[in-house]
């Protein structure tokens, strides 16, 4: 584990699926070490880490998929609570990857490039603020899932208030959407998601940024 972590990088390994050596390695983690945080992110943080470090292995294992892989409101796939299985999906996905290329950064073709624990690593690597901007444009998603967590008492809810106050006030139009996406849920169209243009057109502007380091691999 780092000497130092971002809290958007923390929360990106706590909200990947637990494996065994990454879970004793976030348990031993100072949370002194944790930077830059606000009060409340430092409140969240405890309140979950407390929870997290009592828990072992198993039912830190089945908290999750109960409370992550059951419910599609909650999935960590960010698009999917906007846009469904619906076309507008394909390119909101198509998106999220041109910022991460603009930027310099090669994710894991494993994932989606709007799984959180992905987004939340390139918020904690990028320059300025591109990261925590492509995060808030995502705002609605973080907030229906946090709402969702919340209200069935699930300990993994405070990840998602370490998330909020990284993030800027909600405008009155992202407010309105929240409220519309609640009542009616997602687009129920299915097609089939590949949205990627051909390399040709997809930009590969080079950076400095590290390569993101989900679900712990170096």
């Amino acid at each position: 584990m780092l000497e130092s972590i971002h809290p958007f990088k923390l929360v990106s390994l706590l909200l990947q699926y637990p494996e065994p050596e990454m879970v004793s390695e976030l348990k031993e983690h100072d949370p002194g070490l944790i930077s830059p945080t606000s009060p409340g992110q430092r409140d969240s943080l405890a309140r979950f880490m407390d929870w997290y470090r009592s828990r072992d292995l198993d039912e830190l294992r089945r908290t999750y998929v109960d409370d992550f892989d059951f419910d599609r409101r909650r999935s960590l796939h960010l698009t999917y609570q906007l846009h469904g299985d619906s076309r507008q999906r394909g390119l909101a996905l198509l998106k999220i990857k041109t910022v991460y290329r603009e930027q310099g950064l090669q994710p894991d073709e494993s994932e989606l490039p709007d799984y959180l624990p992905l987004m939340l690593e390139f918020a904690s690597l990028a320059p300025g603020r591109e990261g925590a901007d492509l995060l808030d444009r995502h705002r609605e998603s973080i907030e229906l899932i946090g709402e969702s967590l919340k209200s069935a008492g699930s300990p993994w809810a405070p990840l998602f208030e370490v998330i909020r106050a990284g993030l800027p006030g909600l405008t009155s139009r992202q407010v309105n959407r929240i409220r519309r996406l609640a009542e009616q849920g997602p687009p129920s169209e299915e097609v089939g998601l590949e949205p990627f243009a051909p390399p040709e057109v997809m930009p590969a502007h080079v950076g400095d940024m590290p390569l993101p380091m989900i679900g712990g691999r170096e």
